[in-house]
């Protein structure tokens, strides 16, 4: 391994583009040696732009460059790897996360160039990091080719140039962003709006673009310059959704306005013309030769139109509004999106449907086609695109890797690849032409929502939005078992101080207990009027603490499944619940912005903590009993003195709501998970951050097990995370 912390300056520029030289000078194996090496891998990301590595072992793969294919074949994957976690490591204060993600996405591949490499990754920290045990985060290969960051909300439109080399994106953070799809890199962010930007357009030169925003305007922009050009005004209402002629000159906007909820504008002429009146449009097609429109409106209905203004069709059959809608190149069919959660291919001749293409479990807010007019692909709120065959209307493929609705989808020229855009707000990149399956460990097949260890320390348990639980052993971190009851989002789980029986607790308003020998229901505890939201076991293991969305925490005998009492005083859902660890009492969390103890014996209020500015999501005690951590939509993290209820600190580092918080045995630190993709240790002692992951999507719980230093977290990717944190 090389030192590359003690270069001269002359020499920090050449090694930077060494794989550059030595890709001109024909020395293959150094190359191939170089772009191996753990030490300079990291001294390129912490010096330049992970970018700039990517295109490293782009010199690798041409003809002339005389390496094996399966080195190839590794190398590939280890710049797809760099390449998923481009978005995060780009990010100054992340440049350390790159062994992290390394290992995360590459363990599972055997390859011996892949082992060495993660085995140089693992060795020689010089600082605290979480370093994963299995390969939790999505690996390279499938169709997940990038993911974009940089709108702090929604992504709500994309639009793609014809030359199929740059990407513009709306959000609800009031801009629209252009994007670099050849070095995926950010070229402009251009601002204007006064309110949120909800549809995009593109001029056919691709020159220009038109949005549509909750300020009731439309803009025309400069693309290449990044400028706006001028501003169109004329809708009373909200502009949702915009197309443009082939010629470029005529543009047409929908609106939920009174008088003018569809209107034709002449971006030469400055004019513009109310084609319909009080309708609720929610999307437009436009046919290639600008002759004909089609409108999907709130009505459930969507109208054909000719763009002098006169309907020509109105095509009925879906029973819910409909956002999305979009023609074949030929002009021949259309397809629609609805909040039924189907999609239906249109006769545009006659107005006739053709099918009803079926799958998405959500509405359907986004739907492309591909330019042969073959497939299409379409954007859900239930977080995943699915692609379609229009000949048959049989669904080709899913991509599930975004974590909220995906609200817009366009296509390159090519028809190769899909862009997606997300309430996540992260745009993401697919291979259309790549349908492979992807390695790695088994998981859930939804949000990861709760997660516990057993005291002995031997085996996890998971809960997740797929109604499941499972069982995980932690030494070789293996799926054991499955447990299935549930008939809703698993929220919560808990395991008995004895490690045999575990309790879980459902949006099905129930918990149920489980044998964790056997793995079968041994009970179900019913009483909640909403989602069972938290959960804890009383140090004897016999008495359990509930909370849930019914604003309530109830008591349980856990030997006869009866409820003992309930406690009533928070204003708001209930979002955690914690028992000290002498038993005598329970502390809760409340979308009340509060925190309340309670008496475990006589069901008595003794103090509510008063602090956090929103709700309050998860709480923690240390193991001497004398310590709250609490953490909150706030984005903080509070420290409280138990029997005071007076705050100690505020611990700031998050980026988004912290869901779920665990103390170390030894209670000098604590694990924090947040809705910002981050897993965070700090320490207790001097109140600081020691160092986080970023997954691919939101934490959502997380658990420390007895060794003090293994770490399990669940994903809104269905991944769990088994880590390890170690010193420097």
């Amino acid at each position: 391994m090389s030192d590359y912390n003690n270069l001269l300056d002359e020499d920090v520029e050449y090694i930077l583009n060494l794989p550059y030289h030595l890709s001109m000078a024909g020395l293959a194996g150094e190359l191939c040696k170089l772009l191996i090496e753990f030490d300079f891998i990291e001294h390129k990301i912490s010096a330049s732009a992970p970018q700039l590595l990517i295109a490293d072992y782009d010199l690798t793969f041409a003809s002339e460059i005389e390496i094996s294919k399966l080195k190839k074949d590794s190398l590939r994957l280890i710049q797809g790897a760099i390449r998923k976690s481009a978005h995060i490591l780009n990010e100054p204060e992340n440049k350390t996360q790159l062994a992290g993600h390394l290992l995360a996405r590459l363990l599972c591949f055997p390859a011996p160039e892949i082992q060495a490499l993660l085995e140089q990754a693992k060795h020689e920290k010089n600082y605290p990091w979480l370093r994963p045990l299995t390969a939790s985060l999505t690996p390279p290969g499938g169709a997940l080719v990038r993911t974009l960051t940089g709108h702090t909300n929604y992504v709500t439109a994309i639009a793609i140039t014809p030359d199929g080399q740059t990407v513009i994106s709306t959000s609800n953070d009031d801009t629209l962003k252009v994007w670099d799809l050849t070095t995926n890199t950010l070229r402009h962010t251009l601002r204007g709006h006064t309110d949120r930007v909800l549809a995009i357009a593109m001029t056919p030169d691709g020159h220009f673009a038109v949005s549509g925003s909750k300020d009731k305007t439309l803009k025309l922009w400069d693309i290449a310059n990044g400028i706006e050009i001028k501003t169109l005004i004329g809708h009373t209402s909200f502009v949702n959704s915009v197309a443009i002629a082939s010629d470029g000159q005529w543009v047409i906007s929908g609106s939920w306005g009174i008088g003018n909820a569809l209107k034709l504008w002449d971006l030469v002429e400055n004019k513009h013309y109310t084609l319909a009146g009080n309708l609720r449009v929610n999307a437009i097609a436009m046919t290639p030769d600008g002759q004909v429109a089609i409108s999907g409106l709130d009505d459930n209905t969507l109208v054909l139109w000719d763009c002098s203004g006169i309907p020509l069709h109105k095509l009925t059959g879906h029973t819910g509004a409909i956002d999305a809608v979009a023609i074949t190149p030929d002009a021949k069919l259309a397809i629609s999106g609805s909040k039924d959660t189907t999609l239906k291919l249109w006769d545009l001749t006659n107005g006739t449907e053709l099918k009803t293409l079926a799958g998405h479990t959500q509405a359907i807010n986004a739907v492309a086609i591909t330019p042969d007019g073959k497939l299409a692909v379409s954007g859900s709120a239930d977080h995943t695109l699915k692609v379609w065959n229009l000949v048959n209307g049989e669904e080709i493929n899913t991509f599930t890797e975004h974590t909220n609705w995906v609200k817009a989808v366009a296509l390159t020229p090519d028809g190769k690849l899909a862009v997606s855009g997300s309430a996540d707000q992260t745009i993401k990149i697919w291979d259309l032409t790549n349908s492979s399956k992807q390695p790695g460990e088994a998981g859930h097949a939804n949000w990861v929502r709760a997660v516990a260890i057993a005291p002995s320390g031997k085996f996890a348990i998971s809960g997740s939005a797929d109604q499941t639980l499972k069982i995980w052993d932690l030494a070789g971190c293996k799926e054991l078992n499955t447990l299935k009851g549930h008939t809703n989002w698993v929220r919560t789980v808990a395991i008995s101080p004895d490690g045999r029986i575990a309790i879980s607790g459902s949006i099905d308003k129930t918990l149920k207990l489980w044998d964790l020998a056997t793995g079968k229901e041994c009970g179900t505890l019913i009483g909640h009027t909403s989602t069972v939201n938290a959960v804890a076991i009383a140090p004897d293991g016999r008495t359990a603490v509930s909370g849930s969305f019914d604003d309530t925490l109830k008591v349980w005998d856990l030997t006869t499944c009866s409820e003992l009492y309930t406690f009533t005083g928070h204003s708001g859902d209930i979002w955690a619940v914690a028992i000290a660890p002498d038993g005598q009492k329970v502390v809760s969390a409340s979308s009340d912005k509060t925190l309340k103890l309670w008496d475990l014996a006589s069901g008595a209020e003794i103090l509510t903590f008063t602090g956090h500015t929103d709700y309050v999501t998860a709480v923690a005690i240390t193991p001497n009993g004398q310590t709250i951590i609490s953490g909150s939509v706030d984005r903080t993290l509070k420290l409280w003195n138990l029997a005071s209820g007076v705050e100690l600190c505020t611990l700031v580092g998050h980026k988004d709501y912290i869901n779920a918080i665990a103390v170390t045995p030894d209670g000098r630190k604590a694990i924090s998970a947040g809705y910002d993709n981050a897993l965070k240790v700090w320490d207790l002692e001097s109140r600081q951050e020691i160092t986080n992951f970023i997954g691919d999507s939101a934490m959502f719980c997380c658990a420390v097990a007895p060794d003090g230093v293994t770490i399990v977290a669940g994903e809104a990717s269905g991944r769990s995370h088994f880590m390890r944190f170690e010193e420097k």
